[in-house]
């Protein structure tokens, strides 16, 4: 099997060629599993996409990184050899997402080789929809057509023989290390009550990290694999960049998906257990739809929301608020429906709406200095936009929450919780908790 390191292309100056065929067998978790980078799973509902090799790459960084990724992605697929009889399925996407903050990121921190943003197109992609699996393979250069003909043939007869083999087991965890100390974190929501109280701030989500070293080699698409057990209904992800860690989740949490001229987005915001019988269970939802603080958190999320997409949209519509159920927690979810009065690419949106104030606050500017100035780590990925976009300008991104980047066998694992003004410091900390353990579980 040829490796596949990624061609070193510059966007402006090549032309990329993509071919595809439908599959019999999808040994997903065996075409992740080796460390060939970049690498990116994507699952959710009925689609599960295994994508690893560049044949082109996308990075930028700083506050123009939303922009700069949308003109070299319309660039880039401007000059693309597509068969117009490939279904939407197995039509070729870049994958990828963005950093939380501006800036660059921390040499020393677990984010060390993730870029302000950073895309791929897989040199070999394998889409699994509804019960159906396609391969999508792309290359580039002068003979482009030749090597991409080439590669689906190889990987064609070499996906025949493979199989996913038995999963591991949970490595273990040997030690913990937390960001902030509980005694540190209760100043931190404090001080931030205060802003609230003065005015400066109506919300700030403070987070927090969790180091922990890890008794063996950790398989993310062996997690992955789990996690499509536990939360079936989340949107479940790994992203390994070239010479960095892994990142991966399962986030409930849905930033935008745009299709022709309709967006789908939503508020989640509000937490509360889950019990441990059916009957706590309905009463811990039942105090969380009438919680005053989680209703007043949760409102501002989906206010904000409808307040960003109205530049765009000729209408805007509003779903019932409802519990959302995972597995460790519940939250308060609205849906939030637009249509565009005019054609607007998936990255427009995605820049209009990070952060949103269930992973951000408001004001946004107001909040975003006081992440800054408080939280004595990286975000690096975390809770920022990711997923994937393709030559129509459409495209989904989910929030990075609920999620761990990796990196030999150290993970951080990072969570958060809304601060407002009736923000009790030892509920929020038990909160965050609970958010730490859809990765936990698989971990140890």
């Amino acid at each position: 099997m040829e490796p596949l390191r990624g061609e070193e292309v510059t966007v402006a100056e090549t032309t990329v060629t993509t071919r595809g065929c439908p599959v019999d067998h999808a040994p997903v978790r065996t075409v992740l599993d080796t460390d060939t980078r970049p690498r990116f799973a994507w699952a959710t509902g009925t689609e599960t996409v295994a994508a690893r090799g560049a044949a082109a790459t996308i990075t930028g960084s700083g506050g123009s990184r939303f922009g700069d990724v949308r003109t070299a992605a319309r660039r880039l697929f401007d000059d693309h050899d597509v068969p117009e009889t490939l279904p939407s399925v197995a039509r070729p996407r870049l994958f990828g997402g963005f950093a939380f903050h501006d800036g660059d990121h921390d040499g020393e921190s677990p984010w060390d080789g993730f870029p302000g943003a950073g895309f791929f197109l897989p040199a070999v992609q394998l889409t699994v929809r509804d019960g159906d699996a396609w391969l999508t393979v792309s290359a580039t250069g002068p003979e482009a057509d030749r090597t991409a003909d080439e590669r689906l043939a190889e990987w064609r007869t070499e996906l025949s023989t493979l199989a996913d083999g038995p999963q591991s087991e949970p490595p273990g965890i040997a030690g913990r290390e937390r960001t902030p100390s509980q005694s540190d974190w209760r100043r931190q929501v404090r001080a931030a009550i205060e802003k609230v109280d003065r005015g400066d701030l109506r919300k700030v989500v403070l987070a927090q990290a969790l180091r922990v070293s890890l008794d063996a080699e950790l398989s993310v698409p062996d997690v992955l694999a789990r996690l499509a057990e536990t939360y079936p209904d989340c949107y479940r992800f790994m992203f390994s960049p070239a010479g960095a860690g892994t990142f991966f989740g399962a986030t409930p949490e849905r930033l935008v998906s745009v299709r022709g001229r309709t967006v789908r987005t939503e508020a989640l915001a509000g937490s509360t257990g889950r019990g441990e019988t059916p009957a706590e269970d309905e009463w811990l939802a039942k105090e969380l739809l009438e919680s005053e603080k989680d209703r007043h958190e949760h409102q501002l999320v989906a206010d904000a929301i409808r307040e960003q997409l109205a530049p765009f949209a000729t209408s805007i519509r509003t779903g019932e608020r409802t519990v959302r159920r995972l597995a460790t927690v519940q939250h308060l979810r609205t849906s939030i429906t637009a249509e565009l009065g005019d054609d607007e690419h998936v990255l427009d949106l995605v820049e209009a709406l990070h952060p949103t104030p269930a992973v951000g606050g408001l004001p946004p500017d107001a909040a975003l200095r006081t992440i800054r100035d408080t939280e004595a780590f990286d975000r690096g990925w975390y809770a920022a936009p990711i997923g994937w976009l393709d030559g129509s300008g459409n495209g989904t991104f989910a929030v990075g929450i609920r999620s761990a980047v990796a990196r030999d066998r150290i993970a951080t694992l990072f969570a958060g919780a809304g601060i407002v003004s009736d923000s009790d410091p030892d509920r929020e900390w038990d909160e965050v908790q609970l958010k730490y353990r859809p990765m936990l579980d698989e971990l140890e």
